[in-house]
């Protein structure tokens, strides 16, 4: 055992000492909290997602050998693995396991920029004198105490910038430790084939390969002035990014874009009333995540799936910034009432908000003089609910939603037996 790191594990490098640029990924996040905290479906194929019509949220190792997938549909990944275990999912408690991980990260250093719930880049220069350790020891040490305390495996990239660490993480999963140098990078990249770099997407990778450019090594052939004036941008980038130059820093302050919210209907719905309901659910989401971040967007965002997956997204820009469920849902309902005609059926419906910034005070409508005391009625209600929990006050469309709930509860029980005298 490492005496350093308390790791048993033993990796060789040349240059893994002077390597500090890292990418850590948590292994299938959600199906493996959901494993550690049910070890009846330990051995078993997982997937995380909203039940038969929605999609694939994650998929664990077991269940992605027969081809699941996420963002599949529900029902077609059941088709491809019947025996999975279909699990609903609970955002709350992977947000919580994850800014765990990432305050174990920021005890390392505080240069920790966040991609997403359960991944992050860590720039460990410098932290040597700080913890008596390379970086590369404070990594595998980071990995361990992660299993141990969240019971959770990651993979880790080590390399000298950003897109090689990435890189890296992705070649020894699951609960690997790849190494990226200087040395070997080059070698490594020239044989991968333009798609492999992340954000190369099919379209793009098709387009590459008419123009004779298949790996990386052909790209490395043509100039930077050449590879912008065929692709423009994306091009240069490429040709940067297969000489592995990334210049990027690891940024710890991360800009949110959107704060959104959705929902996947058991059945289609082409009903307007009903369709109106929902979307003031994902509204009424929507609004509650905004207010948790201190945050408001200019930018309102409709979005609707129809039954044959054809998404549909429709936005409105905003004079002022806007955070209430109230108001979002006023501004989404006309672009909703446009794409309903009563025949065309929709499997899911969004709403969010972007352009964000700081609120700035309740923006009311000025030919609704009622939509000030409305604004006024929900920051009141957000108290309540905080206070005594979300069924503690209810707005008429959401008490008419919990009524029907509840007759649809009530209409599934058997019916009690009846005695005759």
């Amino acid at each position: 055992m490492c005496q350093t790191c308390r790791s048993r594990r033993f990796i060789a490098h040349a240059e893994i000492h002077s390597l500090s640029i890292a990418h850590v990924d948590c292994d299938a996040f959600y199906c493996s909290v959901e494993k550690r905290d049910d070890p009846s479906i330990r051995n078993k194929p997982v997937v995380v997602g909203g039940g038969r019509r929605g999609v694939v949220s994650a998929a664990c190792y077991h269940a992605r050998v027969y081809g699941v997938r996420s963002a599949m549909p529900m029902f077609q990944a059941l088709k491809l693995c019947p025996d999975a275990v279909v699990v609903k999912g609970n955002m709350d408690k992977y947000a919580y396991e994850g800014g765990r991980i990432r305050d174990m990260m920021r005890e390392l250093t505080p240069l920790v920029e966040p991609l997403s719930i359960d991944e992050a880049f860590l720039d460990l220069t410098g932290t040597e004198r700080l913890h008596g350790r390379s970086p590369a020891q404070s990594l595998i040490k980071l990995q361990n105490d992660i299993l141990k305390e969240i019971g959770v495996t990651v993979s880790i990239g080590l390399s000298y910038n950003k897109f090689l660490a990435k890189t890296a993480s992705d070649l020894d999963k699951p609960n690997g430790f790849a190494v990226l140098g200087e040395e070997d990078a080059q070698a490594f990249l020239a044989k991968q084939s333009v798609g492999f770099i992340y954000g190369i997407g099919p379209a793009f990778a098709a387009k590459l390969e008419k123009s004779g450019l298949r790996t990386i090594a052909d790209v490395r052939r043509r100039s930077d002035k050449d590879m912008a004036q065929r692709f423009g941008e994306a091009g240069l980038r490429l040709a940067r990014l297969a000489r592995g130059e990334d210049h990027r820093r690891v940024n710890p302050v991360s800009d949110r874009k959107s704060v959104s919210a959705e929902t996947t209907f058991n059945t289609d719905i082409s009903d307007l009333e009903q369709l109106k309901d929902k979307l003031w659910q994902v509204c009424l989401k929507t609004a509650d995540r905004s207010k948790a971040k201190n945050l408001a967007g200019r930018t309102v965002t409709l979005k609707l799936k129809t039954a044959q997956f054809k998404s549909i997204s429709r936005r409105r820009t905003l004079q002022q910034p806007v955070q209430l469920a109230d108001v979002i849902f006023s501004e989404l309902e006309p672009l909703l009432e446009a794409e309903v005609d009563g025949y065309k059926s929709y499997r899911l419906i969004g709403a969010g908000i972007s352009g964000l910034s700081a609120p700035v005070g309740d923006v009311a409508d000025m030919l609704d003089i009622k939509s000030a005391k409305r604004g006024a009625a929900e920051r009141a209600s957000d108290i309540a609910r905080a206070k005594f929990g979300p069924d503690a006050v209810t707005t008429g469309r959401g008490l008419r939603l919990r009524q029907a709930k509840a007759k649809n509860i009530a209409e599934s029980l058997p019916s009690k037996p009846k005695f005759e005298d």
